[in-house]
């Protein structure tokens, strides 16, 4: 089963609930990363997103050094090459992410442990922890011998983890709600969404 499979499978099986997720983008959430976010929260000239963001960018900083991020090719990146977010509840503009397996790796770990105490989030950071220890030895191999943008050869399991810190981030920061993750590791849609209803039906309804 594909990561699109998996998707769409959790989005039927929240429709079937009543639940509607489509898919979107956002012009803060883009190629240039946190360099992306702090350009398009300046040009907004919104007061209010001063402080969150510039946390959240600070934090963000901090972690794609961790991850060993080449920050030069950030500010050399598209701003109009958008990062798609699969599922997206408009209602509340809840964004929802199904993590497979290869989100739970040493470097998604490293992320997690330089998240602020009272960083905002839709999931629950001790189970993401110790899912990433149970599965790194693993994930942490995916795609080794691909390249990644600002991470290099081998740097793919990296920039999944920076891409993920950022979303989770940038969201709360820009007035969103907590970014809601599900974790499903055998691929299964379908089951993630049975598993996590109760909370979801209270979050989304």
């Amino acid at each position: 089963m594909t990561h699109g499979d998996a998707q769409s499978a959790f989005a039927q099986a929240a429709a079937e609930d009543g639940i509607v997720l489509g898919s979107g983008s956002f012009d803060w959430l883009c190629e240039q990363g946190h360099a992306g976010l702090e350009r398009v929260a300046k040009a907004r000239r919104d007061p209010a997103l001063v402080a969150p963001v510039t946390a959240a960018c600070e934090r963000l900083a901090a972690i794609y050094a961790r991850l060993n991020g080449d920050v030069s090719v950030l500010y050399a990146s598209r701003e109009n090459l958008l990062l798609p977010v699969a599922l997206v509840h408009e209602p509340t503009g809840t964004l929802v992410e199904v993590d497979e397996s290869p989100h739970f790796t040493s470097f998604r770990l490293a992320a997690l442990e330089l998240y602020a105490a009272d960083t905002a989030v839709g999931f629950d950071l001790d189970e993401y922890r110790e899912l990433c220890r149970a599965w790194c030895s693993s994930t942490d191999v995916l795609a080794r011998g691909l390249p990644a943008k600002g991470f290099g050869f081998g740097g793919v399991q990296r920039q999944r983890a920076y891409h993920d810190a950022l979303l989770d981030l940038a969201a709360p920061a820009m007035g969103l709600p907590p970014v809601v993750r599900v974790a499903a590791v055998d691929g299964d849609g379908a089951t993630a969404y049975r598993r996590q209803r109760a909370a979801l039906l209270r979050l989304l309804i």
